[in-house]
């Protein structure tokens, strides 16, 4: 068991750094909301889903029907990216403006936030699902629930050195994340907006006696985190060319725990988070087979929240320091 562990290390650790990568993305739109609204947005999983169909769509419309590598794959991942941000960043504002602002307004619970971010959840399921995949892609009702695949990369190894072999498609997966994610963290940080978003997190009363226009920087915070899950999706079709109705359910059931894992409301902690449980759950398929690959990955939850509920890094958004 273990000296297969040491021959697929390199493979495995490849495949885990760039799977981390997308988990790492997802659970950015999870933490933003959480720190600012303290509410887990479990229709962001479906706000990933938006971003992969609409991807799908781009690849359909300007006709890309083979295989393409270098510098022609980056262009297409570019194409897809900002579609699926401008996709995803749309859906998740509607989303926030529809199922969140009306409940923010009335004062509403908590509980009743998340109840209505599950029924959202379920009714994009099922509209994708029943009525939005069949007529884009021109099939039958009980054809919308099946996966919709489109081949368009072309694997090239761009390291090869002993047993070690990035591909091209896991490489671009990963620096693709590493460069949203520094991006993020710098607007956060340095741009009067992110300070915004920091103020309304830490103290939102006093941040509106301060002048910040809370729903501003709520509908802000949703845009940003869903068109981070926008890229996510690109990134995910460049490593598995398919999606289908459920392919957020489980994704982002990881991503949330890799937030977790991380430190909710963690920008930072998003990114060590999604890496760490990506490469977790590489070894653990290695060492104790691929249908335990799920497993490990939520007895990390289990383990996270019954040991350091605050996760690895622990510090929120609300207390970023400028």
């Amino acid at each position: 068991m273990f000296g297969n562990f040491i021959d697929q290390f390199w493979p495995s650790t490849i495949d885990g750094l760039s799977l981390g990568a997308i988990y790492a993305l997802v659970a950015l739109g999870y933490t933003m909301v959480y720190g600012v609204l303290r509410l887990i947005n479990f229709a962001h999983s479906e706000i990933f889903m938006i971003g992969t169909f609409a991807g799908l769509i781009t690849l359909n419309a300007i006709g890309l029907s083979g295989s393409v590598g270098g510098v022609a794959l980056i262009g297409v991942v570019l194409l897809l990216a900002v579609v699926g941000a401008l996709a995803s960043g749309a859906s998740a504002v509607a989303l926030e403006f529809v199922a969140y602002r009306p409940l923010r307004r009335r004062g509403a619970s908590r509980l009743a936030a998340l109840i209505s971010a599950i029924g959202a959840s379920l009714f994009l399921q099922q509209l994708f699902a029943r009525v939005l995949i069949p007529w884009w892609f021109d099939l039958p009702e009980e054809k919308g629930a099946l996966p919709i695949q489109h081949h368009f990369v072309e694997r090239t190894p761009v390291v090869s050195v002993g047993d070690l072999t990035i591909p091209n498609d896991k490489l671009m997966v990963f620096v693709g994340a590493i460069l949203m994610m520094i991006a993020l963290d710098q607007f956060v940080n340095r741009t009067r907006l992110g300070r915004g978003i920091r103020a309304a997190a830490q103290d939102p009363e006093t941040a509106v006696l301060m002048g910040v226009n809370i729903d501003r920087v709520v509908s802000t915070t949703f845009l940003i985190g869903g068109a981070m899950a926008g890229v996510a999706a690109a990134l995910y079709l460049l490593r598995f060319e398919d999606s289908h109705y459920f392919v957020g359910f489980l994704l982002g059931i990881k991503a949330f725990t890799a937030a977790v894992l991380g430190g909710i409301g963690n920008l930072r902690g998003a990114l060590l988070g999604g890496l760490t449980l990506g490469l977790i759950e590489m070894y653990g398929s290695v060492i104790f087979g691929t249908e335990w690959q799920h497993v490990v990955a939520f007895s990390v939850l289990v383990l996270v929240l019954m040991f350091r509920p605050t996760g690895i890094l622990g510090e929120s958004l609300q207390q970023a320091r400028a």
